[in-house]
């Protein structure tokens, strides 16, 4: 049966990852220890250096599994844990790759025994083909999608690991093996000899890696194109200095960019870096091999982006701006307006969307979407955004309620909605379900809006609420909301400044009628660090007043400004848009902007009092 890695390595070249060893060396572990043992005290390690080779473009990545046989971890102690340390290794870089999303190759790193040029060692065939199965059966176990066998300076030692590796599993293979400068290996065997020895073994790659640089390889590959397989090339990255105590390679991205064209001119098929090479020089190769790599269907549409996330996340800091265009346009002074608009109750969107066209005609620059508020069922407020954001082409901010979600779906969603393009999140933790249509429902409230915030910040650092990679960080745009007329102000006080140090960028405050009301809720916090929005509910008769104050936790309509809206009689929604118009003349140099929040779906409203301020200020 055809695999997948045979298909596609007929479509063109792969471009496989660098070192493990010298990276993990660089991090500063010692070069005494076992780096596989990494597999099971650091597995977030090793899965981060293979994130890394995947960012920079590998689409091979090879398992820290090199040493993994029962000889070579005899020597540190852990010669019963072959199977936990393989396992392990194939787990992290599996892991890797489903953290990054990318369609990777998993290859299982199997290197020699040790064995073959040790004076006074006795052991046997059997024992060595032995210690092979073992690592070979975990590989397995663990979910490689082929096996690597590197690194290999004795042709016999190669065929008895590939021989019994083939006994027990039917992944294809790729056999390499190291050579010296003078183009022999260890035992003296050149190249012609190599080829002779090599024809017999099931292998559906052959090539070489490590001991020598790109120079050198290049003459290798040359004398193994009569090999009639797919050569494999991954050298190291010239010979290591020592330098101040450490040992640094010295051969630069730019000159393993060079060599990879002239690999693929020479025809071979699989390019890589053995030790001291980075993910530096992968992402240079990637760039020099490009034009020869097929694109998949499934990722084509999607390359500008990639390739733009791979960039800045190279040498990037963690993201802490939340630099979407609502942050922008708050960070460059101008005076926001969003509005919000409830998802329909049903599977039609269609009048959302309409108000939401109509909206942007006015100059709104944003819409909220509630997320079933008032703990009523209504459509996904992600999907709305989705839908308003793909077809009215306006920015969107989604409430997002800890109420109906564990941690794990919360994160679950985010990570989803950040990839359809949703990244404004106000934060909160919900209504009660006895306040809506199924008082019997069960919340969850795993954590509150102040923890949602703390995870929507580990996301913008590249981390989940546990500290484990999402390959990229994201880059949400964090809102905190605010009741500046809540019974217990210095409880709400106390709350606000939790959730500006858990990391919100923008405070949204529930709606407020008097300039009196503002005034002592900014008194009493002290300067806001962070831009704010002003909550505008616009009254709509003297019976929604009336409503708002008494009905409603969070809103106080004052007795002067209910009277009036009691005397304008039929005229009352006109009067409600005019006191709402007012304040925000009166305090418009207090805040950043306004959040307005039309009722009875009534978009019309919001847009009359947006055309006004944008007439305003103009």
């Amino acid at each position: 049966m055809p695999h997948p890695f045979l298909d596609r390595l007929q479509q063109g070249p792969i471009l496989a990852d660098g070192a493990m060893g010298s990276m993990l060396y660089a991090e500063g572990v010692d070069y005494r220890r076992c780096f596989e043992e990494l597999n099971l005290s650091q597995p977030g390690a090793v899965q981060e250096m293979h994130r890394r080779y995947i960012a920079a473009g590998a689409e091979l990545i090879e398992t820290n599994t090199f040493g993994g046989n029962r000889f070579k971890l005899a020597g540190h102690n852990l010669a019963d844990r072959v199977r936990d340390i393989n396992y392990r290794g194939a787990r992290a870089a599996r892991e890797a790759r489903e953290v990054s999303g990318e369609p990777v190759f998993v290859a299982g790193s199997i290197g020699p025994t040790g064995l073959a040029y040790k004076p006074g060692i006795v052991t046997t065939r059997d024992d060595i083909a032995g210690a092979f199965r073992d690592q070979t059966l975990a590989l397995l176990e663990g979910g490689v999608d082929l096996l690597v066998f590197e690194t290999f300076s004795d042709v016999e030692e190669l065929a008895i690991a590939v021989r019994t590796a083939r006994s027990v599993c039917d992944l294809p293979m790729i056999g390499e093996l190291t050579f010296s400068e003078d183009l022999t290996t260890l035992s003296g065997l050149g190249i012609p000899g190599v080829l002779q020895a090599l024809a017999d073994l099931p292998l559906d790659v052959i090539g070489a890696n490590c001991t020598i640089g790109p120079l050198a390889m290049l003459d290798v590959m040359t004398g193994m194109i009569g090999g009639g397989r797919p050569l494999s090339a991954m050298p190291n990255a010239g010979l290591p200095n020592l330098v101040d105590g450490r040992f640094l390679y010295l051969s630069t991205p730019q000159y393993f960019a060079e060599y990879a064209q002239r690999f693929l001119h020479l025809g071979v098929q699989i390019i890589g870096g053995c030790c001291g090479t980075t993910p530096q020089h992968i992402s240079a190769m990637r760039d020099a091999i490009a034009a020869h790599r097929p694109s998949h269907p499934a990722t084509a549409a999607a390359n500008v982006t990639l390739v733009r996330d791979r960039e800045e996340e190279e040498g990037s800091t963690p993201n802490e701006t939340g630099p979407t265009e609502l942050y922008r346009k708050l960070k460059a002074g101008r005076f926001v307006i969003s509005v919000e608009l409830d998802p329909p109750k049903g599977t039609n969107p269609a009048k959302v969307l309409a108000g939401a066209a109509m909206l942007k005609e006015h100059g709104v620059d944003c819409i909220n979407i509630g997320d079933s508020p008032m703990a009523r069922v209504r459509m996904s407020a992600i999907a709305m955004a989705v839908l308003i954001q793909q077809q009215v082409g306006l920015e969107t901010i989604i409430h997002f309620t800890t109420r109906d979600r564990n941690l794990m779906a919360i994160q679950s969603e985010l990570i989803g909605a950040h990839a359809l393009g949703v990244r404004n999140v106000i934060a909160l933790t919900g209504d009660p379900p006895r306040a809506g249509d199924y008082p019997n429902a069960t919340a969850v409230w795993d954590v509150d809006s102040v923890g949602l915030i703390s995870i929507l910040t580990k996301l913008n650092h590249g981390t989940d609420f546990s500290g484990n990679s999402i390959a990229r960080p994201t880059n949400y745009c964090i809102a905190a909301a605010v009741t500046p007329t809540a019974p217990d102000r210095a409880r709400e006080k106390e709350r606000l400044r939790r959730k500006i140090e858990a990391g919100a960028h923008l405070v949204m405050t529930q709606p407020l009628y008097t300039t009196e009301d503002l005034d002592r809720f900014l008194s009493e916090f002290g300067p806001i660090p962070v831009p704010v929005l002003l909550g505008i509910l616009p009254m709509q008769s003297a019976r929604h007043a009336e409503f708002l104050h008494h009905e409603v936790g969070g809103i106080e309509v004052p007795q002067p400004l209910r009277e009036r809206m009691h005397r304008a009689g039929e005229h009352a929604r006109e009067e409600g848009m005019a006191i709402s118009l007012e304040f925000v003349s009166e305090i418009r140099g207090q805040v950043n902007g306004v959040y307005i929040m039309p009722s009875f779906g009534r978009y019309e409203t919001a847009a009359e009092i947006t055309k006004v301020l944008r007439a305003g200020a103009g």
